[in-house]
């Protein structure tokens, strides 16, 4: 299968995927060379582009991965010599990088600033998880919104939604109306949320026999699946579902920006976790602790703030998202009213607010055996 934007691979153990960088390349010229590793945006000629016009003779080079996990194991297998900076989900940082020596502290002095002029999830107090359990400023939050699920608002009203939540895809009128986008790490999150379950958190013999049967009625009822966001909007603008299971601004942004606002992510009003039941996902961007590292890695980092280069990365091509930064009045003004509508910040704070922090899947492996066999039928 394809690998998603945010799907999730099982296990850190094994060795990641081969990189267009080889660990073993020359690293020769390390104050003119910059090697990024991250999600898609960051890769952009509109966000490298100006970075190397800043700095006329450097090689900057960035690489788009396939899962976080990935991301990591090239790290571990070696690729520290290789790249300067890594941008990844929120708990990786904290949980696997940091403990690891894999990626080093921040300069506070330069970067502490820029959480002032944060969004009120980021910027107010500075957000948690940038920061290690010995205090040191790990990350630089950019990227983020909820991610639960997507309907089209004229044949299921928003306030239905948010007050059904998941429950909505368990009702018997629903059968053949919804897709499942099959981002299957985020598919079982959000089964664990349905039959109330915390997936952040061990679960008992009770708890893996109620996945089991909420996750074979959310397969049973489903019209359709694909793990192509394109593909699943455009099955809810010509009316084959009514919903989709797993999606939010994310996903919907794109249809949106188009002009089909009936195409609208979703977060429940109420679940399992502290009453919770929508998750939020957020990227924080780290220094690897490269042992021959590049003075341009900060500067990138620091580069990422200003508002033009912000709302490039959260406009890339192809989905569209809100940044952290736009709680600076100049980099907010660089949207437009119909781009704020695409990333419906009209409910951003609400829906935040509504959500947890997306974490590791406590008990992946045995949940991720129980879906594999329900979803091949």
């Amino acid at each position: 299968m394809k690998l998603s934007r945010r799907s999730f691979t099982a296990g850190l153990g094994a060795a990641g995927a081969a990189s267009l960088l080889k660990p073993s390349m020359s690293l020769a010229a390390r104050p003119d060379e910059l090697n990024i590793l991250c999600w898609e945006g960051y890769n952009t000629d509109d966000v490298l582009g100006p970075f190397r016009d800043l700095n006329p003779g450097a090689t900057v080079r960035a690489e788009s991965g396939t899962s976080d996990p990935d991301m990591i194991n090239k790290l571990r297998a070696g690729e520290v010599n290789v790249w300067d900076l890594i941008n990844l989900n929120q708990p990786w940082a904290r949980g696997q990088l940091y403990p690891a020596g894999l990626i080093k502290p921040l300069d506070k002095e330069r970067f502490m600033p820029f959480f002032e002029k944060m969004t009120p999830e980021y910027g107010n107090p500075p957000y948690p998880l940038a920061f290690a359990e010995d205090e040191e400023l790990i990350g630089m939050p950019q990227r983020y919104g909820p991610f639960s699920f997507v309907v089209n608002t004229d044949k299921i009203s928003r306030e239905m939604a948010e007050d059904m939540g998941w429950k909505l895809f368990l009702e018997p009128d629903m059968a053949d109306r919804f897709g499942i986008l099959t981002y299957d790490n985020w598919n079982i999150m959000h089964m664990c949320l349905t039959a109330d379950l915390n997936p952040f958190e061990s679960l008992d013999e009770a708890g893996f026999t109620a996945f089991e049967d909420t996750a074979a009625k959310i397969f049973a009822g489903a019209k359709l699946m694909s793990d192509d966001l394109v593909a699943m909007n455009t099955a809810l603008i010509n009316g084959e579902i009514d919903a989709y299971f797993t999606g939010g601004t994310y996903t919907a942004s794109p249809a949106r920006l188009d002009g089909m606002t009936q195409i609208r992510g979703i977060t429940p009003k109420s679940g399992p976790i502290d009453g919770k039941g929508g998750v939020v996902w957020a990227e924080l961007t780290s220094l690897v602790n490269n042992p021959d590292p590049s003075p341009l890695a900060a500067d990138f980092l620091e580069f990422v703030q200003k508002p033009e280069i912000a709302k490039a990365v959260g406009f890339a091509e192809g989905t569209y998202n809100p940044v952290a930064q736009m709680g600076d009045p100049d980099v907010f003004a660089m949207w437009d009213s119909d781009e704020l509508d695409a990333i419906q910040w009209d409910s951003l704070e609400e829906e935040s607010a509504n959500s947890v922090e997306y974490d590791e899947v406590a008990d992946y492996d045995k949940l991720m055996e129980i879906y594999t066999v329900l979803r091949r039928g």
